[in-house]
């Protein structure tokens, strides 16, 4: 048997092949094909299964991270989209929450996704449902079927209905979904009860709606790849990573195709957690530092932290998600001097094509990469596992040039290249953790894409993080992160209630309803029964507050469950706020449960490779040594558990290279990790916790 994870990124696309009997893997990188993503991933499938030296028929599980609807969304390539609503509400979508991202620039563009259905593509439906979930005014199918034929000239061939309170009551929005498979079956149908059953009317219809556009690009997506992966021989099943960080079925992703709008970045999350586990270390703050951009996550007590919001380009998607904090940071972003004549870098990217400077694609230029290059850290001949040439003078003549403008030397324009990147590479760390409440000098740094291990030593010092994690892999941890993942499945639905105005027992049976729902997806998804692990949890707030903040509960099967969650609410306020209103009443907003199955584990180890010999060293620069000096070379595949690295010193690897700075030691743990300890960090006072 042989399992296979793909994860496309902007520049590249990472596969993992396993054997699950030695847990031996393979990796492979080959350049992303942006305009035919499924060419990519067939390129390097065939690449993986030649190099593990297997067929087709013996693969037995495919893990895929997709990116096909965070592109149809980006580059607006989804569906023709239609919204029926209540009457009266066609235009929630338009109006939204009226934030403004610059409050006072006057000619700034709408900031709600109104390209996903404009107004003539937005109809009201006569029907009324209240607040309790009664019946106000009975829905009258001869107005749905005049929308749907309206829609039908128009050319819409998804619809998202939206009614008031379908989270209630889902009756009228059911029967809508039957009348239009009635008269046009060749519609795509996503009801916000079932792609998102809760309050706040703006939130559930863009959320809605952005399943409804991407819904016919992901099954199709889905479908072409199902179909060429059966071409080349492999019959397993299909499963793909969802946003919050676990797998689920092809099948089940066709449901609620929103699932998976940015399950890109969980994967790597994943892995980063695995590959702390490995070494001990439950507390890591991961930085994937990829072609295009630099991903940020934190991982406390070996647990994700998870959001029930996030973003696609500008707009909220609230979907429970890996909490991901993105930057224009890559090794693709492009150095330039803005108007006022400051140093930039990024966010734009030079991305896989034409790519920096240095990959000769016509790239013109300077980036992230081309400075890396010159800079002495990485190594021109293995780059990519020597599938790219890197060219050192192309780099050096771009730096030379763009540092001309700012009477800088090439060197120095390098440099600071880093200094800038790396200032916002800690700015987006600081903003994962700080803002939440943790201080990052709790945690280790794992370092991982590509460009993660170059920059993570820079990055530690600055943010007084004591110890830095560089997984075996880490340019493609984020495929094995798709291996490691479990399959999970949740619901949720809005309760509403004050804990002083309800009983644990109406509690229970709320999270016995969601318990069955969840119960049913893993079935679907053949775990077996019994055998998930269910957790609960409670969007709680004060009353009167807009927002809210998710409590680990239990199952509220005792009297004492509410004064725990009560009490659990107030701690965390405290917190992540600095204060907590212990008089005021809390309300249960949302009920939410989670059940998690943990596949058979593997004993993951990297396979030895036939790699391009690195020389013993190589002139690199670091300011602090006076500026280029020859530092030892080493190659990752021949270093051995306990090996000792003392900075400055470099480690050359298929998939990235390893920068150990001045004043660090590298060392290798029995897990194959290299664990770099930077100078210590002073701890912080009581003072300092307090206001971070």
């Amino acid at each position: 048997m042989v399992y296979i994870a793909v994860d496309i990124g902007g520049t590249f696309t990472d596969v993992v092949a396993v054997d699950p009997a030695s847990g031996r893997y393979h990796t492979i990188k080959v350049s992303t094909t942006p305009h035919h993503l499924v060419e990519g991933v067939r390129a390097g499938t065939v690449a993986a299964l030649e190099r593990v030296g297997a067929e087709a028929a013996e693969v037995s599980r495919f893990v895929h991270g997709t990116t096909i609807g965070t592109n149809a969304v980006l580059e607006r390539k989804g569906a023709v989209t239609g919204i029926l609503s209540t009457e009266g509400f066609q235009d929630t979508l338009e109006i939204g929450r009226l934030k403004r991202t610059r409050m006072y620039d006057l000619n700034i563009d709408a900031e709600t996704p109104v390209f996903l259905a404009p107004r003539r593509r937005r109809l009201g439906v006569t029907e009324r449902i209240a607040a309790d979930g009664s019946v106000v005014t009975p829905l009258d199918e001869a107005s749905v079927l005049r929308a749907v034929l309206e829609f039908r000239d128009q050319g819409v061939t998804a619809i998202a209905v939206c009614l008031l309170f379908g989270f209630r009551n889902p009756e009228h929005e059911e029967r809508v979904r039957r009348l239009i498979n009635e008269v046009a079956p060749e519609m795509s149908v996503s009801l916000s009860s079932e792609v998102d059953p809760m309050f706040r009317e703006y939130e559930r219809t863009v959320v809605t709606a952005f399943d409804a556009y991407v819904r016919p690009v992901i099954q199709g997506y889905v479908d072409e790849l199902t179909a060429e992966l059966r071409r080349i021989g492999i019959d397993a099943p299909l499963q793909i990573m969802q946003s919050r960080g676990g797998i689920t079925s092809a099948e089940l992703v066709g449901r609620r195709p929103v699932s998976v709008l940015l399950s890109g970045p969980a994967a790597g999350v994943i892995g980063a957690r695995y590959a702390g586990a490995l070494s001990g270390i439950q507390d890591v703050i991961s930085i994937d530092v990829g072609g295009t951009s630099a991903d940020v996550s934190l991982v406390a007590a070996g647990k994700p932290l998870v959001s029930d919001e996030g973003m696609i380009d500008t707009y909220p998607l609230r979907v429970p998600m890996v909490d991901v904090t993105a930057v224009g940071a890559g090794g693709g972003s492009i150095a330039w001097i803005d108007p006022g004549g400051s140093f930039r870098v990024g966010p734009v990217s030079a991305g896989a094509d034409p790519g920096p400077v240095c990959y000769g694609r016509g790239g013109t230029q300077p980036t992230v990469t081309d400075a890396s290059l010159i800079l002495g850290y990485l190594n021109p001949v293995s780059f990519a596992g020597g599938t790219i040439a890197l060219n050192v003078d192309a780099a050096r003549a771009a730096l030379e040039d763009f540092g001309g403008q700012l009477g800088m030397s090439g060197t120095e324009a390098a440099e600071g290249i880093h200094r800038v990147i790396n200032s916002r590479m800690a700015d987006a760390i600081r903003l994962v953790s700080l803002k939440r409440g943790f201080d990052p000098r709790d945690f280790a740094l794992v370092a991982l894409g590509g460009a993660g291990p170059v920059h993570g030593g820079r990055l530690a010092a600055e943010l007084g993080i004591r110890t830095i994690v560089v997984p075996a892999v880490p340019g493609v941890l984020s495929a094995l992160g798709l291996l490691v993942a479990a399959v999970e499945h949740d619901a949720v639905e809005t309760f509403a209630l004050r804990a002083d105005r309800t009983q644990p027992a109406e509690v229970a049976a709320a999270f016995r309803r969601l318990s069955a729902q969840v119960a049913e997806l893993m079935a679907a998804d053949d775990v077996p029964q019994g055998e998930a692990v269910t957790s609960y949890s409670v969007d709680g707030r004060y009353v009167g507050q807009a927002y809210s903040l998710e409590i680990p509960v239990s199952d509220f099967s005792d009297g004492s469950s509410l004064q725990a969650f009560t009490n659990a609410f107030h701690e965390a306020h405290q917190r992540i706020y600095g204060h907590a209103n212990r008089s005021s009443p809390v309300e249960l907003l949302n009920l939410r449960v989670v059940q998690t199955w943990e596949l058979p584990s593997v004993a993951l180890s990297p396979s030895a490779a036939q790699a391009p010999k690195s020389a013993a060293s190589r002139s690199a620069y670091f300011a602090e040594a006076g500026g280029f000096v020859d530092v030892p070379v080493a190659r990752r595949e021949g270093l051995v558990a306990g090996t000792v690295l003392d900075g400055p010193a470099l480690v050359d690897q298929d998939d990235t290279t390893v920068v150990i700075y001045p004043g660090h030691q590298g060392l290798v743990d029995a897990a194959g990790n290299i664990l770099i300890t930077a100078a210590a960090a002073p701890a912080a006072s009581a003072a300092e916790r307090e206001t971070a």
